[in-house]
């Protein structure tokens, strides 16, 4: 079943219900393991701070004699409260000025950055994310809006996106970001429960989000997506069942399902979860999860994978048939031949061989913005061997399937011989009906789809599964 893309969705909850068997919850406790969510390889724990490696300037030559689109992110880092789960580089205040001020840095850094880049290169892609990139007022997001094509050449089909904040967010943001060229809106919704949002220190009223859609319905956006969050303090199965009846009365183009990612020992603010022991076990974060999976693929969403749905006539659906589907720091991306330039605190740049990532304080990133340098704190120049080990673990995140000849022509070389190790320690995954062979390869069944992230750790160089560097899987 097709929606038009305007017309809100409202399901009654008797028809959310799917053919059983699609999640093996014995399976997802038996391999639910702490690993990376590969939205890069290797992940970013494994930069640097060696920057001189990275010989930014031949690095950025070297791209442009490549050619190819532009992908533009920048990080508004600002909040004007903490919500207690966040992993993100936030700033908090209620300090307005701080935009224009930072702005005038985004600037700097833009004009650097622009003097190393080909300017007939095409920006295909822009994000705008944070933090909550609707702290900024109207005007700055204008002028924003301005900076960006003074710098750059925007193509004219370029996906711009933003995300939003429902609870700061104005009918007068939406104009700003529409004249701007924005076109699809990503909302952080988490949980309708009220309990639920006290608990995490963000309220945030279903009525809010209602108004938001309709703000940017109205204004010509044409793909808007929800974050929701399984796993937070007082969750429960039903608690999150009425969330997800709300969230489907909204008719978002796209969803994004994520487990909430426990890591006091990197986001501090997280401790107090801990103290009041409000965190859902692991089998009601299994059974929130197959709820998730349930009531989306029932109501026709596509499962593009990990914690991604979306409608079967969305860009990304379509790309994920057709076998383009690409995954970047922002997630899953329909533009995969995009080198991505990034501006802001914390944010992260990657190019054909090498990943770098700006300073996450406003001193350090506008110190280096003093001295006249890109601000960039630590990265990665990859090797040849990384490389094809990224295109291996990408394609198994974007196409479900190893296909060994795709995979030969990809790397320039024999897969099969060159990863025969990789491929034996497959057979366990194989023997649980994780993966099962076909003509040519492998392929990811229902079952495996939402252990993904386990597969491709099987080709991973650098994972070591002791390591309390990530959250888990599921």
């Amino acid at each position: 079943m097709l929606w038009p893309f305007h017309r809100p969705m409202i399901l009654p909850t008797e028809t959310l219900s799917a053919p059983p068997g699609l999640l093996d919850l014995d399976l997802i406790r038996k391999y639910s393991v702490a690993g990376p969510r590969y939205t890069s390889y290797p992940p970013a724990n494994h930069f640097t701070a060696e920057t001189a490696t990275l010989a930014l300037d031949e690095a950025i030559a070297e791209d442009n004699r490549a050619g190819g689109p532009i992908s533009l992110y920048f990080h508004l880092p600002f909040c004007e409260t903490r919500c207690w789960y966040c992993g993100c580089h936030t700033v908090i205040t209620r300090r307005r000025a701080s935009a224009s001020e930072y702005l005038d840095d985004l600037a700097r850094e833009m004009r650097l950055t622009a003097a190393k880049l080909d300017r007939a290169r095409p920006v295909t892609q822009i994000h705008l994310g944070g933090g909550t990139p609707t702290f900024f007022p109207p005007d700055e997001l204008r002028r924003l809006g301005a900076l960006i094509r003074e710098h750059f050449t925007v193509a004219a089909d370029c996906e711009f996106s933003v995300e939003i904040d429902p609870r700061r967010v104005t009918e007068e943001h939406v104009i700003a970001l529409q004249e701007i060229g924005a076109n699809r809106a990503s909302l952080g919704v988490q949980d309708t429960d009220p309990r639920v949002q006290l608990a995490i220190h963000r309220f945030q009223p279903n009525s809010q989000n209602i108004r938001a859609f309709e703000w940017l319905r109205a204004h010509g956006f044409t793909s808007i997506n929800v974050d929701l969050i399984y796993g937070l303090p007082l969750q429960t199965p039903d608690s999150f069942a009425r969330t997800i009846v709300d969230v489907l009365g909204l008719g978002p183009d796209r969803l994004s399902v994520f487990s909430y990612a426990h890591i006091p020992w990197i986001k501090p603010s997280q401790r107090i979860f801990e103290d009041r022991e409000q965190l859902p076990g692991p089998e009601l974060k299994l059974a929130m999860f197959a709820l998730a999976h349930e009531k989306f693929t029932a109501a026709g969403y596509v499962d593009i994978g990990l914690d991604h749905f979306a409608r079967p006539d969305d860009a990304l659906a379509i790309a994920q048939r057709a076998g383009t589907l690409h995954r970047n720091f922002q997630g899953y991306s329909t533009r995969a031949d995009a080198s991505l330039y990034s501006f802001g605190i914390s944010s992260i740049s990657s190019t054909a061989d090498t990943y770098r990532q700006n300073h996450k304080t406003l001193e350090e990133w506008r110190a280096a913005l003093d001295a006249g340098q890109l601000p960039v704190e630590r990265g990665m120049r990859l090797t040849p061997e990384d490389q094809a080990r990224r295109t291996i673990i990408m394609r198994i995140m974007c196409d479900r399937r190893i296909d060994f000849a795709k995979l030969s022509k990809l790397i320039g070389t024999d897969f099969v011989s060159m990863y025969a190790g990789e491929l034996a320690s497959l057979a366990e995954l194989i023997a649980d009906g994780l993966l099962t062979p076909v003509d040519g390869g492998l392929e990811v069944t229902p079952r495996g789809v939402p252990l993904l992230r386990v597969i491709a750790m099987k080709f991973d160089a650098y994972f070591v599964t002791a390591a309390r560097r990530h959250a888990q899987t599921i």
